[in-house]
C-alpha cells in the first residue's frame, strides 16, 4: 500500500513538473543560432612598467601581468599570461584551476591600427569554440598600447542552454558546455551560481517585465558584470538576448532557436 502511494505522489510530481515547464514559456532547449547573433567587444592595453601592462577587458576591471610567459594572478580565480613572440604577437592565456579557458592569439597590422585575435575557448566538457576578432584602435599611436574596439561581430560558433522551472515561480539557465548553471526566483535578489567552474562570489538576479520579457544581472562580489533583457518571440520559437557589458558602448546579440 505504501509502495502504491509513493508511487502516486512521483507520478504526481512528475505530471506538475512537466506541467510546469509548459507553462513556462522560456523552459525549453535552446541552441545558438550563429548567423543571427553578433558579438562586440572592447579592450585596453596600457603600459605601466619595463614588459609589464595593465589590461582591461571590461568594465574597469584592471588586471596586470608581466608578458613573460608566466601564469600570473589575475581575476576571479584565474591565471594570465602573456607571451610575446615577436615585436607585433601577443598569446594571452587564462586558466582556471590549471586548467586553459581560453587562448587568444593578437596580431598587429603594419601600420599598427589594426589588431587581430583568434580567440579560443575551451569549455569544461572538453569541446571548444573559435571566434575571429577584428579590432581598431581608437586610442594610442604605436604597439599593443591603447584602446581597442571590434569591428567585427560575426559569431562563428554555436552552444546550447537549458531552462527549467525552479522553485517557486524561477527559473534556471544551464549551460552544458561550462559546466555552469544560473537558478533564480523573480524577485530582484541575488542568487549563487553553481558548477565546478563558477567562481565564488558569483551571482545572478532577474525579474519578469512581462510574460515574454526578462531582465536579468549578473554580479561578481557585488560588483556589477553584465546585464541581459531575455526576449521570447511572439510564437515561442526564438530567444534573443541582448548582453550589456559595463565599458562597452555596443551589446552582444545572441540569438537562440529553440530546439
Amino acid at each position: 500500500m505504501a509502495k502504491r502511494i509513493f508511487q502516486l505522489l512521483l507520478a504526481l510530481c512528475l505530471l506538475t513538473s512537466s506541467l510546469w515547464a509548459v507553462s513556462d514559456p522560456f523552459a525549453g532547449k535552446w541552441k545558438l543560432n550563429p548567423s543571427k547573433s553578433r558579438l562586440t567587444d572592447q579592450m585596453k592595453v596600457k603600459a605601466v612598467g619595463p614588459n609589464k601592462y595593465a589590461l582591461i577587458f571590461s568594465g574597469d576591471n584592471v588586471e596586470t601581468v608581466t608578458a613573460d610567459g608566466s601564469d600570473q594572478p589575475a581575476l576571479f580565480g584565474t591565471t594570465l599570461s602573456v607571451t610575446v613572440e615577436a615585436p607585433d604577437s601577443w598569446k594571452v592565456v587564462r586558466k582556471t584551476n590549471g586548467r586553459t579557458e581560453i587562448i587568444g592569439l593578437w596580431k598587429l597590422s603594419e601600420d599598427g591600427n589594426t589588431l587581430t585575435d583568434s580567440f579560443t575557448g575551451y569549455h569544461a566538457n572538453g569541446s571548444s569554440s573559435n571566434l575571429h576578432y577584428v579590432y581598431k584602435r581608437t586610442e594610442g599611436t604605436s604597439g599593443f598600447p591603447g584602446t581597442w574596439e571590434s569591428i567585427t561581430e560575426q559569431v562563428n560558433s554555436t552552444f546550447e542552454i537549458l531552462i527549467l522551472p525552479w522553485q517557486d515561480n524561477g527559473l534556471s539557465f544551464i549551460y552544458p558546455a561550462s559546466e555552469m548553471t544560473k537558478s533564480m526566483n523573480f524577485d530582484g535578489k541575488d542568487y549563487p551560481g553553481s558548477g565546478p567552474n563558477v567562481p565564488q562570489g558569483y551571482t545572478s538576479s532577474a525579474h519578469r517585465v512581462d510574460e515574454h520579457t526578462l531582465q536579468m544581472t549578473d554580479k561578481m562580489d557585488g560588483k556589477l558584470m553584465d546585464t541581459q533583457r531575455i526576449e521570447l518571440s511572439p510564437d515561442g520559437k526564438t530567444l534573443t538576448m541582448t548582453v550589456s557589458i559595463p565599458g562597452q558602448s555596443k551589446p552582444n546579440i545572441q540569438v537562440f532557436d529553440r530546439e
